[in-house]
């Protein structure tokens, strides 16, 4: 009867948008939740039924007593088979640890990685437009530009190298 008053209590539409599930998710849990209503439904339906079986009346209906004998030794000596699902139930728990661990896992990278992605964010909003920069902040951001150039004026080039096939002679002389 617990059970029942904690489902009246749970507001699933509640959880479903404030977990954030997908779609599939969503409609894959309100299948289950349908088919567990159905089946407590007719479990229900069943247990109210009665469960023995009045093997008189058959003696009485049918003419043929044997085959009621045969079926009343049957249903007596019938005991159900019982399975060891143990190892099944030790194997879906060794599953969900596996399953939160990982989960775990992948949460502190999404999070490392959100606080990178943040970073760069506010890299990018503080950062002043591309009109504004001027030779020194390049050079500063990236010094190999000015070595190269030096290297360049040491040695006499005033030339970029594959500067004139990649935009043309601009000299008209």
């Amino acid at each position: 009867m617990a059970s029942k008053a904690a489902t009246v209590a749970v507001d699933f539409s509640r959880i479903y948008s404030s977990l954030g599930l997908g779609k599939e998710t969503i409609s894959a849990l309100q299948a289950f939740r349908k088919r567990h209503s159905d089946a407590q439904l007719a479990n229900g339906q069943y247990s109210q039924q009665p469960t023995t079986v009045d093997f008189a009346h058959y003696r009485s209906v049918l003419k043929n007593k044997a085959v009621v004998d045969e079926l009343e030794k049957a249903f007596k000596d019938f005991k159900p088979v019982t399975y060891d699902v143990d190892s099944h139930v030790k194997a879906i728990e060794s599953f969900e640890s596996k399953a939160v661990s990982k989960a775990k896992e992948t949460e502190a990278k999404i999070d490392v990685e959100l606080k990178e992605l943040q970073a760069t964010l506010a890299n990018i909003e503080e950062a002043r437009p591309f009109d504004q920069l001027t030779a020194g902040d390049i050079g500063a951001a990236h010094p190999k530009i000015f070595e190269t150039v030096e290297t360049m004026l040491k040695k006499g080039k005033w030339t970029v190298p594959g500067y004139k096939e990649k935009f043309g002679d601009l000299n008209l002389m």
